[in-house]
């Protein structure tokens, strides 16, 4: 597995990686945008961090899945904050590929254990879905940004 490519702009307000790890460890929703036959498709879904993957669930029957299939590359963003001076966010981008049976029906998966169980925490109170319509998809970003306005000058924060 190769690194992420580094941040080259905004280095000064982007996250370290524990800054990162911890917040995509927490956030709740990625927005992600596929590259469909009429022009970008941008959706929001629940996700997992492991540190290395970002890992989604999609229904197999969709336009993201449809578009997938065509074309693999994906840009998914996480990011919060309502004043500018608490923006925050990370951008990861590469491409999906599927992992497991299609549609996850349950079939014993080592790969997708820890995984699944960690969306069910996060989630659904521990409890897995397993509903035989979605299916998995792994991210392993080739590029990485991250921003975080919190880390700018008070000068520069006091924007409205």
């Amino acid at each position: 597995m190769t690194a992420p490519n580094t941040q080259r702009r905004a280095r000064a307000i982007a996250m370290t990686d524990d800054e990162r790890d911890a917040y995509l460890g927490t956030a709740r929703v990625c927005r992600v945008a596929t590259n469909g036959t009429n022009g970008p498709h941008a959706t929001p879904l629940w996700f997992h961090w492991d540190g290395t993957a970002l890992w989604l669930t999609s229904l197999v029957k969709s336009q993201r899945w449809t578009d997938l299939e065509k074309d693999p590359r994906i840009a998914a963003v996480v990011d919060g904050g309502d004043d500018y001076s608490e923006l925050h966010g990370v951008e990861l981008r590469g491409r999906v590929e599927p992992v497991g049976e299609i549609p996850r029906t349950g079939e014993p998966n080592p790969e997708l254990d820890a995984v699944e169980q960690a969306m069910a925490d996060k989630y659904s109170g521990g409890r897995k879905v397993i509903d035989g319509r979605h299916g998995w998809l792994r991210l392993v970003p080739e590029k990485i940004t991250s921003w975080d306005f919190r880390k700018l000058p008070d000068s520069r924060r006091d924007r409205g």
